[in-house]
């Protein structure tokens, strides 16, 4: 009997049944197409195994006058600078109080619990971090030393009072244990106390009730069942660099600018400033450095007036002075300025595009093209209707802006259309709507890839993700955990915040380097059902030649392995036998034939010897072992009539 080849469109198809998808992909899971044909992808590697605090949602690389390779890393409670692996701390400093501060401890009761009174402290949250300095002991167990170092606010019992627990001098990521008081520590620590207070934390989830719009974006008006302040959100960044400065903002909050300093090894030990002055936004959704103008850009904003005086105006746009983003006052010598969109109720995000940024409300999307003098920025509604998932579900590639919305996928190259996707709904029928914030897209150029994470239906993190191949125009989808994403042309593979809180390169490994050692990487794909004469016949498979290279694989450790695939022919009598991950087959037969033939692959396997009977089938390839890396080519089956039924 002549051999039949095993030949698939590229890309997962959802949209439609199994057997009317015939001749295509319908399940997979770390599987991308490249040339139209599937492979497992890339494995990632542990940028380092340090760790910092918190949920990073946003990463930014940029390089220094003296070629140092910085990454700016935001995460729900700090922010950080990496270099070389090495996590530094220049979360900036919202006030400090010199003298006002009062220990005391619970005399008699051992306890860690420590209450702080500081008549002037201000704005503080729970989970907030404070540096003493200055202390002296309590007089017991409660020395200098164990107060003197950086807390978090346990719990707030009024404006100016709080509690900490008293721990061993060690770094806060690390807190070690717990130090008791004594019957002897009455003291009140001194009366130079430095308290140095960091802007305030956000969550790590999106939370309902509270913030920018109950349940998600656009979901109840804006401010609706609003709490006091606005780190009690999900804490989300924006981040550009001004030259080797580092402007940074958290969303609803302060412009912040780090620099590496004068010397040319950067000075880590500095912190991130506030950037005040009168008519500097101070509450700001997101911020941006124009790349041709070098305009700090700020998108929802509080209005001119002094410092902090106006409230947050989600819709409108402000702009700095022309190389110097402390001017934000317009004027005749300078070209700062402002704009209120008039679609929707809040810009939600924006990115910089082809000679264009591209903006975002909750209702419609804006192109902002520079003019100069005397209007600076022009503003042209490109789409009404159109809705987008959060801050950062946009990505530009290949000269068009992907994005994915609340209900599907949209692209924009010229003009605004729908993304056609083969996997639509099986996507946005399993997203949690409440963590939709939390969504994020980011590119892998390499590939021609859009990569969009979402949270899963009952996921409050992110654990899924979608690609898009923008040359194949082909989708596939697996799950995977990750929280913020970096394609940089600085750095040569991919970087991603991981729910470990570690970074990691994409494409740089095989395996899984979250962990150390790297664990294997389980990957599979699964055709549709393809049928025998139509369906009416049965057919029998006796061998099957595979057609698949491991270029890539590596080894194991010290180990040498051999990679191999699980190849699966999986027979089924009719359509409602099963299908995709749940797939149960049944078929019937006199013959004592396997209800699913599966067979290790390797390099050189040159034929598999099998028994199968059956009216439709589906083909899986699979893998779960340390080193491997495939790409499928198109195997062939020698497949011959077997009777009627």
């Amino acid at each position: 009997m002549p051999l039949q080849k095993l030949q698939f469109r590229p890309g997962i198809n959802r949209e439609i049944t199994s057997l009317s998808n015939k001749g295509g992909w319908v399940d997979c899971d770390n599987v991308r197409f490249r040339a139209g044909f599937p492979e497992k992808i890339g494995g990632w590697a542990a940028l380092s195994y340090n760790t910092f605090m918190g949920v990073a949602r946003s990463l930014w690389n940029w390089v220094t006058l003296s070629s140092y390779d910085l990454l700016g890393v935001g995460t729900n409670l700090k922010f950080y600078v990496e270099d070389g692996g090495e996590y530094y701390d220049i979360t900036p400093i919202k006030n400090t109080t010199t003298g006002t501060v009062v220990f005391s401890a619970d005399t008699g009761i051992p306890s860690s619990v420590i209450t702080v009174v500081d008549g002037g402290a201000s704005d503080i949250q729970e989970g907030d971090f404070i540096t003493f300095s200055g202390a002296v002991s309590l007089g017991g167990n409660i020395t200098a030393a164990v107060l003197n170092q950086e807390y978090r606010v346990n719990t707030i019992l009024s404006g100016t009072s709080y509690t900490i627990l008293a721990r061993e001098v060690s770094p806060l990521s690390d807190p070690g244990d717990l130090v008791l008081s004594s019957a002897s520590d009455s003291g009140t620590g001194g009366a130079s106390i430095v308290a140095a207070y960091q802007i305030s934390t956000g969550f790590d989830v999106y939370t309902i009730g509270t913030g920018w719009g109950t349940g998600g974006w656009s979901r109840g008006s804006w401010g609706s069942g609003f709490t006091s302040g606005f780190g009690l959100q999900l804490r989300l960044w924006s981040q550009s660099n001004y030259g080797e400065i580092l402007l940074f903002s958290p969303r609803g909050g302060e412009l912040c600018a780090w620099g590496p300093g004068a010397s040319p090894t950067p000075d880590f030990s500095a912190r991130g400033t506030i950037i005040t002055g009168t008519d500097v936004p101070n509450k700001i959704n997101k911020i941006m450095v124009s790349d041709a103008t070098r305009i700090v850009i700020a998108f929802g904003c509080n209005d001119y007036g002094a410092y902090g005086s106006t409230p947050l105006d989600p819709m409108l746009v402000r702009w700095s002075a022309q190389e110097d983003y402390f001017d934000w006052t317009p004027s005749a010598t300078n070209q700062a300025g402002s704009y209120r969109l008039s679609i929707g109720s809040e810009i939600v995000g924006a990115i910089q595009s082809r000679q264009e940024i591209v903006i975002w409300t909750d209702a419609a999307v804006y192109s902002m093209q520079y003019l100069g003098p005397p209007f600076v920025w022009g503003f042209t509604l490109l789409a009404d209707n159109v809705s987008i998932a959060s801050q950062n579900a946009m990505a530009t590639a290949g000269g068009s802006v992907f994005w994915m919305g609340t209900d599907k996928f949209y692209v924009y190259s010229g003009r605004v259309d729908t993304l056609p996707c083969t996997i639509r709904e099986y996507v946005f029928s399993d997203i949690n709507r409440d963590q939709i914030a939390q969504f994020f897209a980011g590119t892998n150029e390499r590939y021609s890839e859009i990569w969009w994470f979402y949270c899963s239906k009952d996921s409050t993190e992110v654990d899924k993700y979608v690609i898009y191949n923008y040359l194949d125009q082909s989708w596939v989808y697996g799950e995977m955990g990750r929280t913020a994403w970096l394609d940089s042309s600085l750095r040569q593979f991919p970087q991603a915040a991981t729910l470990g809180n570690i970074i990691v390169y994409h494409e740089a490994a095989v395996d899984n380097g979250e962990t150390n050692p790297p664990s294997p990487i389980s990957a599979y794909i699964q055709s549709a059902d393809f049928d025998i004469a139509e369906g009416d016949n049965y057919a029998f498979v006796s061998r099957m030649l595979p057609d698949i290279t491991f270029n890539g694989s590596t080894t194991a450790g010290e180990t040498a392995v051999t990679p191999f695939v699980r190849f699966s022919l999986r027979p089924k009598q009719n359509p409602g036998s099963g299908f995709g991950r749940t797939n149960s087959p049944s078929v019937s037969s006199a013959q004592s034939y396997s209800g699913q033939s599966t067979h290790n692959v390797q390099e050189f396997t040159e034929i598999i010897y099998t028994r199968i009977r059956a009216r439709e089938m589906s083909f899986r390839v699979e893998s779960d072992s340390l080193g491997t890396q495939w790409q499928l080519g198109t195997p062939k089956m020698e497949m011959r009539p077997d009777g009627r039924k």
